[in-house]
């Protein structure tokens, strides 16, 4: 998707306002996972409406596991209410910090938000400029 591309909500047709200058390379690795979804670093807050989630999932449930108490924020469209992403807390560390016993960073480090839009939710069309 270029770079001058205008992403909207394939329900209702509204501009979410999402810049591909906050969007994350393809290739950017996240512990909850990338595949089917778009990721930003910021989104316009005037366009969605968000709705904290919390789930308690046993470990044993989840293939890809990464944590037994799971904490989202559900992204929703203000044009139509409808769910178009979530927001997770697993973007690049806020610091440069090597982490615990120079290991890396952890999940004590804090992370920067990051919000993940399902692509058969966005639709995106060229703004011919």
């Amino acid at each position: 998707m270029a770079s001058d591309s205008i992403y909207t909500c394939t329900e209702c047709g509204a501009n979410l306002n999402l810049s591909a200058s906050y969007l994350y390379p393809p290739d950017f690795f996240f512990e909850a996972g990338n595949k089917g979804t778009l990721s930003f670093s910021w989104v316009d807050g005037t366009k969605f409406r968000f709705e904290k989630e919390d789930k308690i999932r046993p470990f044993f449930e989840t293939r890809n596991y990464w944590g037994i108490q799971r904490t989202r924020t559900k992204i929703k469209c203000n044009g139509c209410g409808r769910l178009v992403g979530h927001i997770y807390d697993d973007g690049p560390p806020m610091t440069d910090s090597p982490g615990q016993f120079h290991m890396g960073p952890s999940q004590v480090i804090p992370r920067a938000a990051r919000y993940r839009f399902k692509t058969k939710a966005l639709r995106a069309s060229s703004s011919g400029t």
